[in-house]
């Protein structure tokens, strides 16, 4: 009965997280999640913060963390805010900068939480068109908007637009707020934190939960103007001030000191993402250029329902999205060297086809 929901909440379709199954063992390649653990160095951090200091609240502010990342990107401990993962941050900047009378833009094929927070939060906005190679044209942004999102490598499609591109968008749009959703940046793409300090209409939002192995903590960030960063505090402490428990903030500074780990882990990540691709494609796969932890991939003579649910019956997943636009691929994360090998015989034995 939904008699006492709000009629904004009514109206609203949820996200649909990746499948987390509970009645077996798979190969669990839908969620984008990092197939190597997280740094031995984060996990001591973590049980060294585990004692009786649990009993108080953490720092609210979670100034260390701010510092150890503003210090890897070379910027503010000010310019930096942080928050319990990306897709809080998301949320805290929709509140922050839009307002029911504005309107803002995304692409049409993109995070799907991007228009769920539009219409949480009762802001008008224009899903627009990606080209028809999955490539985004920044001139679909060229329409007056208060607000252009858009996530950098693109998700599911895995496709990045250069920096120098990003940054004549958001040289182009001084009267818009560019919010640049940079999750899997670090796979190969060009991040725009380097563009913080010339452009304070720029909000740059990143994850621990892909490159750094930490999806269990919820570890969030927003690089931006200190103007940005006072406006996302202000949601923050209007809402929850201890968005980051103390366990999370030791977690996350000792991640971004072991960048040795981070090096290693995310080259491995790209390394076999190439190769599965390759694989793929020598199947009659078409596989779009990714600078992600995923691939995005279609076959043409096989639906990619039939794929997924194949698939599915073998314990591997994968991700298939019924959009018109998209229902002929999958989103396929990349795993460990073993679990892409066990991927690739599936689909050659689910192809009949020998495998390469």
């Amino acid at each position: 009965m939904r008699h006492y929901w709000s009629s904004r909440l009514a109206e609203v379709a949820p996200y649909v997280p990746g499948e987390q199954p509970k009645d077996g063992v798979y190969i669990k390649l839908n969620t984008n999640e990092n197939p190597y653990p997280p740094s031995p160095r984060v996990l001591q951090a973590i049980a060294d913060a585990a004692d009786s200091r649990l009993r108080l609240y953490p720092d609210p502010d979670g100034a260390e963390v701010c510092a150890a990342i503003a210090a890897y990107y070379r910027l503010r401990p000010e310019q930096v805010f942080v928050g319990n993962g990306s897709d809080e941050v998301l949320a805290m900047a929709f509140l922050a900068f839009f307002s029911p009378g504005d309107k803002i833009a995304f692409p049409k094929i993109s995070y799907s939480f991007y228009p769920v927070y539009a219409g949480l939060f009762a802001i008008p906005y224009d899903a627009v068109p990606l080209c028809p190679d999955f490539t985004l044209d920044p001139a679909v942004f060229d329409g007056g908007y208060r607000g252009i999102v858009f996530a950098n490598p693109n998700a599911p499609t895995g496709i990045a637009l250069p920096l120098t591109e990003v940054e004549a968008l958001v040289a182009r749009h001084g009267d818009s707020l560019v919010i640049v959703d940079e999750a899997y940046v670090d796979f190969g793409g060009e991040s725009a934190a380097a563009l913080v300090d010339r452009y304070e209409n720029l909000l740059v939002i990143q994850t621990f939960s892909k490159s750094r192995s930490l999806a269990g903590l919820r570890v969030g960030f927003a690089l931006g103007d200190k103007n940005l960063i006072d406006a996302l505090n202000a949601v923050k402490n209007s809402f929850n001030s201890y968005t980051m428990d103390r366990l999370a903030q030791a977690g996350a500074v000792a991640a971004m000191a072991d960048t040795d780990y981070f090096e290693q882990t995310r080259r491995r990540v790209m390394a076999t993402r190439e190769r599965t691709a390759e694989a793929l494609r020598d199947m009659g796969f078409l596989v779009l250029p990714s600078r992600t932890n995923f691939l995005f991939a279609s076959h043409p003579d096989r639906a990619a329902a039939d794929l997924f649910a194949a698939l599915r019956q073998r314990k591997i997943l994968v991700r298939y999205f019924s959009q018109p636009e998209i229902d002929r691929f999958l989103r396929i994360t990349v795993g460990t060297d073993g679990e892409m090998d066990a991927l690739l015989s599936a689909l050659a034995e689910i192809l009949g086809a020998p495998q390469r």
